[in-house]
C-alpha cells in the first residue's frame, strides 16, 4: 500500500469516526447556553470534519463545570 492510499484511508476513516465521537461527546455533555447542544450537533452533521475539529478545540471551554451542574440539580 502506497503513501497516498494510506493517507486516503486515514482520511476516510477519520471522516466517519471523528464526527461520531464528537456527537456522542456533545450529547453526553452539559453546556452553559440552552441551545448549544442542538447547534453543535447540527454543525457536526453538516460539516463533519471541520465541525468536529472546531468542537474539540472550542467545545471544552463552553461546557458547564461540575459545580455548575450540581448547583442546578440541587435547587
Amino acid at each position: 500500500m502506497g503513501i497516498w492510499q494510506t493517507f486516503l484511508l486515514l482520511l476516510i476513516v477519520s471522516s466517519f469516526v471523528l464526527p461520531l465521537i464528537a456527537i456522542i461527546n456533545i450529547l453526553r455533555s452539559e453546556f452553559k447556553e440552552n441551545n448549544s447542544k442542538l447547534i453543535r450537533v447540527l454543525i457536526v452533521l453538516f460539516l463533519p470534519i471541520i465541525g468536529s475539529l472546531v468542537y474539540f478545540v472550542v467545545g471544552p471551554s463552553q461546557k458547564k463545570d461540575e459545580t455548575e451542574s450540581m448547583d442546578y440539580y440541587s435547587k
